[in-house]
């Protein structure tokens, strides 16, 4: 009994000590209890998410316009992921998701998250064949005018093309497509806009059908048949009917006439490419002098393994969003790439104004006008 008396005392004197009564401890914790949790975002407003579906009517490279009911609705998507299954068509049905309110069809109030394919719109984006007069053809575009007189150029990087009769102005071809056509001109109205479409196809046949190699003739007394050689050059620049190439480690250039060979490309005439020279004579090292070229075939780039892809698209950065880049190509074609998965060297941050060379394999681009980036360095 003692010894709890004496704890008590012992108690009671700690708590005199501290300069606090025993009253004041159980104030202070009855008032913490009546202690409100205060909001640690005060000024904190409340951010919108929406979206708004219709069809993509033009796209910039980090601008887009949106055709809604009857509106048009223009769009900054420079903070935006772009992920179109079909990369960015004219007269695709998409999606913009955004956060912050529409004012009508004032757009700047809002930021632009992510444009994406619109699940509700199960209706597929047109697909068609026209059919032109080559006026011009380089390594990202092929200008024909139709029968009735219309002029439309066509982005064609990495696009099939199949010339069996040869390749020069004013020869007809086919080309297969998905998109739709672009406005008139305003200073030609037979001048058409064909930059946002996705162009599967050219050739000079319907359908595009590559025959198999045709297997050397028996020997024949009497006829001296000409061996076939084979000379593996890399793409250097296309003009029309001319095709630059270099003989594979060289710096020499070939200047190839492709009017009248059959010429077969399964992924484009890109620079950087590497395509199969068939001729007959002896090729000293330098010239064509002495040689018949039978034919040229391009690499299949379903074949191709990522270090072995030479396919390359060189220019200017003219904009770009959360995870693409756009180009000016030197023939005046703009390119958008998909830079997620790219190994990038380049030194300016792939900012506007930079010139850069983008490495790609077009069968990663096959139903897409959007190309996937491997591997980005400075031009």
């Amino acid at each position: 009994m003692k010894k709890i008396l004496v704890v008590c005392i012992g108690s009671l004197f700690l708590i005199t000590l501290s300069g606090c009564s025993l009253g004041d401890v159980v104030d202070r914790f009855s008032d913490s209890e009546d202690t409100q949790i205060q909001d640690i975002n005060p000024g904190s407003t409340r951010v919108y998410m929406d979206e708004i579906r219709g069809t993509l009517q033009y796209f910039t490279g980090n601008q887009l316009t949106l055709l809604s009911g009857s509106d048009n609705y223009v769009f900054d998507i420079s903070q935006a992921t772009l992920e179109c299954a079909d990369g960015m068509l004219c007269g695709d049905a998409v999606s913009v998701i955004y956060e912050g309110q529409l004012d009508s069809t004032d757009t700047g109030a809002v930021r632009v998250l992510k444009v994406v394919d619109d699940y509700h719109d199960t209706s597929e984006v047109k697909e068609g064949t026209t059919r032109g007069q080559v006026q011009n053809l380089t390594a990202n575009s092929i200008t024909i005018k139709s029968k009735g007189g219309k002029t439309v150029t066509f982005p064609i990087t990495g696009t099939e093309q199949y010339y069996q009769g040869g390749i020069k102005a004013g020869n007809w071809v086919y080309l297969h497509y998905k998109g739709d056509f672009g406005p008139a001109s305003a200073d030609d109205p037979n001048v058409l806009d064909g930059s946002q479409m996705k162009i599967y196809s050219v050739s000079d046949i319907d359908p595009l059908n590559v025959p198999a190699p045709t297997p050397t003739p028996a020997p024949q007394e009497g006829v001296e048949i000409k061996p076939e050689n084979k000379l593996r050059a890399v793409i250097q620049n296309i003009q029309t009917n001319i095709l630059q190439v270099s003989p594979e480690n060289t710096s020499n250039i070939l200047n190839l006439d492709m009017s009248a060979i059959p010429c077969y490309f399964s992924g484009g005439i890109e620079s950087g490419a590497h395509v199969n020279v068939i001729y007959t004579g002896d090729f000293n090292g330098t010239t064509l002098d002495g040689l018949t070229i039978l034919g040229i075939t391009g690499d299949i780039p379903e074949n191709l393994s990522e270090r072995n892809t030479g396919f390359t698209i060189s220019g200017e950065i003219t904009a770009s969003t959360a995870n693409t880049i756009t180009l000016l190509t030197s023939d005046g074609v703009r390119i958008t790439c998909n830079t997620e998965s790219a190994s990038n060297e380049s030194t300016g941050g792939l900012l506007t104004g930079s010139s850069v060379k983008v490495t790609f394999n077009p069968a990663d681009s096959r139903q897409t006008n959007i190309y996937t980036a491997l591997k980005i360095e400075d031009l």
